[in-house]
């Protein structure tokens, strides 16, 4: 079976935490671990709702600042700094870049509110064909319903498809609807793998 169509997370597969050191500094200056700051940011109630659209991300951080006990001035510079060792996968967004117009590309990701901003303001926009992001469907993975409207909305099928996440169970849920599955770990392998399953289902 051809694939047509590549679907693709966004953290930690297109934007990844290349240097860590910068969320340390973060957490050392209050006086928490980097783990503590990732779960107040990534894992808190407000992060939940703001990825599913009940509230938009300036909520979230309102609530972070909240939380840390500053100002709101002080923790947007703290989160600035916590952000700065991540970067953008520009051999990834290349390759992706050059899969179409032969195959559609789709994003698809947990995410809140201001996503799509950012990848204009990045500028790799022209690399989806459509972005299916959860705070702005009210559904996340691993929930089936995701990747079953990503499908529908560029008139896919799933045996024609394959989906790209770090997170295991994210894969699992687009494998049960029969879409291919990739689990994006070591990002060299990861790509070499996407480049074989491409070439193996031409």
């Amino acid at each position: 079976m051809t694939i047509k169509n590549i679907f693709i997370d966004f953290g930690g597969v297109i934007v990844r935490t290349e240097d860590r050191q910068p969320r340390n500094n973060a957490a050392e200056k209050l006086g928490m671990t980097p783990r503590e700051l990732e779960k107040i940011i990534f894992e808190s109630e407000s992060s939940l709702r703001a990825s599913q659209g009940e509230i938009p991300e300036e909520a979230h951080w309102q609530s972070v600042a909240e939380v840390l006990r500053l100002t709101r001035a002080k923790a947007d510079e703290i989160t600035t700094e916590f952000f700065a060792g991540d970067q953008v996968d520009e051999e990834l967004v290349a390759f992706l870049r050059e899969q179409r117009p032969d195959r559609k590309v789709v994003l698809i990701s947990n995410a809140w509110s201001g996503l799509r901003a950012f990848i204009t303001r990045k500028g790799f926009a022209d690399v989806f064909d459509h972005m299916i992001i959860s705070a702005e469907v009210g559904i996340m993975k691993p929930d089936p319903r995701i990747y079953q409207l990503a499908l529908e909305e560029i008139e896919a099928k799933a045996n024609e498809s394959v989906f790209i996440d770090d997170v295991l169970v994210n894969v699992e849920g687009a494998r049960s609807i029969g879409m291919m599955g990739i689990q994006f770990s070591q990002p060299k392998e990861a790509l070499l793998e996407i480049k074989n399953l491409l070439h193996n289902h031409r």
